[in-house]
């Protein structure tokens, strides 16, 4: 049934899971589109069409008047489409924007002379797009830096179309460090047509062009996935250079937490794991943990507790400190560990030599696999993320539900969602830490091994963390309410 008073959207973005994903960008555009259409509202989603998509298996369909469209960017003229695609178990259309010269390439970002072309472009055509839609949206809903531009192109190339008078745009930072830096020298591949003064004039005399800081000067309004990570960003250790503009603009910037996808991440009902489980039928949580050490070539039982680290191996991540802290623990401690992942080099190495070093107590996968993430996740009964910094963070938030206890460093969306258990009133989900050092994270995984040894404590942290809701139907509705303030629907 369509919903009363539907507000629309046009939402554009980079990534869209599970079609294209590098990180948690894709998973919250596909979650909060979703969660919009189911709730009755008018939300069309553009995306690039890349190699990986096109070879997905969807079935794609024209969209009528919108084929094979010239757009020029200074020297460079292309032609773009737009095509359809209907996602499998879901009502929701996605549009997706063809232009093989562009997007036809072996990644999903391609860093080069077309990097900012292939972002011009999208944040373009998503205009367009609506335009021979007919279709006037409420909100437009830029995210991260490559749709950072739909702002500034609404204030002033489409300025004149009475169509978006009433629309309102709103960005939403992902991840503060990547904001899409490029020299000056492609000012004329903005085709901004006099609007050059709209863009940030100090950048600008530096010979630089920022896509992300423009949409800070003009979206109507700035969210980013957590209220902790919104209050970071204004300070100068995570603000990334923007945090002086953040500040100015602080009434118009709010935190919301990302949702989780709990039809993809619960396991009552996950396909990937061999046991399901619940909060109140724990048995196959410890079956999962069995049959997960068996298959790495683990030793862990009962006594013996198992470390779950699913994570990019980079720095922002805190794998620095897993270095000074892991191997020490391994020789005193009775614990295993099992790394799924992939990153820097240096830390590859690292835990390919731990994995030698302690053969039958750390297993580690170089790579990505979503069947080993799941199970990792059921199987484990520790999660370990000690990030120096995290926007918001998932696999946190998936362990809480499978009941794995996590280990969170004090920041971003880690603070936001993982609270430290408390023996005197039973309350908590999680080990905390603080300061980013190793003598903090050394005192977090000491701290849960002995209450891990507590059985009847550990079952209360377990249950407290499996009774938490973090799902799109809860953030959504903010969003909703967002969105209805700033653009007036009623």
């Amino acid at each position: 049934m369509a919903k009363k008073n539907p507000i629309k959207i046009c939402l554009a973005s980079s990534e869209f899971a599970p079609l294209a994903k590098t990180g948690g960008l894709a998973d919250v555009c596909a979650g909060l589109s979703a969660y919009l259409n189911r709730d009755g509202h008018d939300v069309r989603v553009l995306m690039p069409l890349y190699r990986i998509v096109r070879d997905s298996g969807l079935t794609f369909v024209p969209v009528e008047n919108l084929q094979n469209m010239p757009i020029r960017m200074g020297p460079h003229t292309v032609s773009y489409s737009i095509d359809s695609a209907q996602l499998p178990d879901s009502s929701l259309r996605i549009n997706f924007l063809r232009c093989p010269e562009l997007y036809d390439r072996d990644s999903i970002y391609a860093p080069g002379e077309y990097e900012h072309l292939q972002f011009i472009l999208l944040s373009r055509a998503a205009i367009e797009m609506c335009q021979r839609m007919g279709f006037a949206p409420d909100i437009f809903h830029a995210h991260d830096w490559h749709t950072a531009l739909i702002p500034l192109y609404l204030k002033t190339v489409y300025a004149w179309d009475r169509l978006f008078a009433k629309t309102r745009s709103v960005v939403t930072i992902h991840n503060i460090g990547f904001q899409g830096i490029f020299g000056a020298d492609i000012l004329n591949d903005l085709e901004l047509n006099g609007g050059e003064r709209e863009l940030h004039q100090d950048d600008l005399a530096a010979g630089r062009i920022n896509f992300l800081k423009t949409a800070v000067l003009h979206a109507d309004l700035i969210t980013t996935v957590s209220p902790t990570y919104a209050h970071e960003i204004q300070g100068d250790e995570h603000g990334m250079g923007l945090q002086d503009l953040l500040r100015k603009r602080r009434s118009t910037l709010i935190g919301i937490l990302n949702g989780v996808d709990y039809d993809d991440w619960d396991p009552r009902h996950d396909t990937l794991i061999p046991h399901p489980y619940s909060s109140e039928a724990l048995e196959g949580k410890y079956k999962n943990k069995i049959e997960l050490t068996a298959e790495l070539g683990l030793t862990a039982g009962d006594d013996v507790p198992l470390i779950g680290i699913v994570s990019r191996l980079t720095g922002q991540k805190g794998i620095e400190l897993i270095q000074n802290v892991l191997p020490r623990l391994l020789l005193s401690r009775r614990f295993a560990v099992a790394v799924l992942g992939s990153g820097e080099e240096r830390f590859e190495w690292f835990f390919t030599l731990l994995q030698r070093r302690f053969r039958d107590r750390v297993c580690y996968y170089d790579g990505y696999n979503n069947k080993l993430a799941h199970w990792i996740e059921a199987g484990s009964d520790i999660f370990l993320m000690p990030s120096h910094f995290e926007p918001c963070g998932l696999n946190q938030m998936y362990s809480l539900r499978y009941g794995t206890v996590p280990i969170v460093r004090e920041t971003g969306g880690l603070a936001d969602t993982v609270e430290l258990y408390n023996p005197k009133t039973k309350e908590g989900t999680g080990i905390v830490f603080r300061d980013y050092n190793a003598e903090g994270l050394n005192w977090a995984i000491n701290q849960a091994l002995d209450l891990y040894q507590d059985k009847k404590t550990w079952r209360r942290i377990v249950e407290n963390g499996m009774s938490k809701d973090f799902s799109w139907d809860r953030q959504g509705a903010i969003y909703v309410e967002l969105f209805r303030r700033l653009s007036g629907a009623t």
